[in-house]
């Protein structure tokens, strides 16, 4: 772990970005020591390794894909879902959460770099998606999610940061700002395009936390 990278990135962020702590195959024992070094939020792509590291004085979002027949056990565990990706999904995580009376906080993943491998929507049918969402109860809509294109080429990156944060102004026209507030991009490698292309999340796990055991 980096504690003077954690650091100097907590001092340097604006006061407006949220930093996520990815945990991926890292252990409950390198979590607590993030937590010690200012480490707030805490991300997990995985619902099994969420399970077994969770601690409820943390705050933790789901940040992978989420399968549906999963969907119970996280919903006891975190405070955001990130990687909302299909109405079959929605619909299940309103089942689930109306079964408890709360609301789940999500976002939206987009498919914005149109690569096979990765999880999201389509860009060309978010609107139409968010408005069938809106109307579910126990599912409330804070933004988007993407991540960025894995290629070398870090204008291709940019661009898709630029047309995301698009997306996210044209839903806060629509919605309004209180409710769309979160545009989450940007890991290890590209969140400094991110941030310039108006992020205020960023999931940052290896730049912070190390080499995964």
């Amino acid at each position: 772990m980096n504690q003077a990278k954690i650091q100097a990135i907590l001092h340097a962020l604006p006061k407006d970005v949220a930093l996520i702590t990815v945990t991926k195959q890292h252990t409950k024992q390198e979590i607590d020591e993030a937590y010690r070094c200012g480490c707030r939020i805490f991300g997990e792509n995985k619902v099994q390794e969420l399970c077994e590291k969770y601690d409820p004085r943390y705050e933790w979002h789901m940040i992978g894909h989420l399968q549906r027949n999963k969907v119970k056990a996280v919903v006891d565990r975190v405070s955001m879902i990130q990687s909302l990706d299909s109405y079959a999904l929605a619909l299940e995580i309103e089942k689930q959460c109306a079964k408890r009376d709360r609301i789940m906080p999500v976002l939206i993943e987009v498919n914005i770099a149109k690569e096979e491998r990765k999880s999201g929507i389509a860009a060309e049918v978010l609107m139409d998606f968010v408005k069938q969402c809106d109307k579910l109860s126990h599912v409330d809509v804070q933004g988007l999610m993407c991540i960025g294109a894995h290629v070398a080429d870090r204008e291709v990156i940019a661009a898709n940061f630029a047309q995301m944060h698009t997306y996210f102004l044209q839903l806060q026209k629509i919605y309004g700002t209180e409710k769309i507030r979160y545009l989450s991009m940007g890991m290890s490698d590209d969140y400094e395009i991110a941030l310039a292309h108006g992020s205020n999340m960023i999931r940052l796990g290896s730049i912070l936390m190390g080499n995964r055991s």
